[in-house]
């Protein structure tokens, strides 16, 4: 499953940019673009449309599967789905315009929908 090797932390997308609080990876992981979605979809939804919200990963690497009844050999399978690689130290997330207390409880509920241990940060 896991081609390429997780090891090291971020250098580049480590600090915040763009808003006041943001949510940091602690540790190494794949995240796929249904888990970056429902984290997003978990921040909107406590916020209620107050706010702004900074995706700041982007799943641009390509994972393929074969199918479950091919043969060994017969190539390579189709792209399945794709991936970000995270490191630790990357910011996944990045929110403004809304008071610190509700930015870290909408942070908390995204956090529980990816696979990676996350910290809260504040600007």
């Amino acid at each position: 499953m896991a081609m390429g090797r997780l090891k090291g932390i971020a250098t580049a997308r480590n600090t915040i940019s763009f808003g006041k609080f943001a949510l940091k990876a602690e540790e190494n992981c794949w995240l796929t673009s249904r888990q970056i979605e429902a984290a997003r979809r978990a921040m909107t939804r406590f916020i209620k449309r107050g706010g702004k919200i900074w995706i700041r990963v982007f799943p641009d690497k390509p994972v393929t599967k074969k199918g479950e009844q091919s043969t060994m050999g017969s190539g390579k399978g189709p792209v399945d789905h794709y991936v970000v690689v995270v490191k630790p130290g990357m910011i996944l997330f990045e929110m403004d315009g809304v008071p610190a207390d509700a930015a870290q409880e909408a942070m908390r509920l995204a956090a529980s929908k990816l696979p990676t241990k996350c910290k809260f940060l504040t600007k």
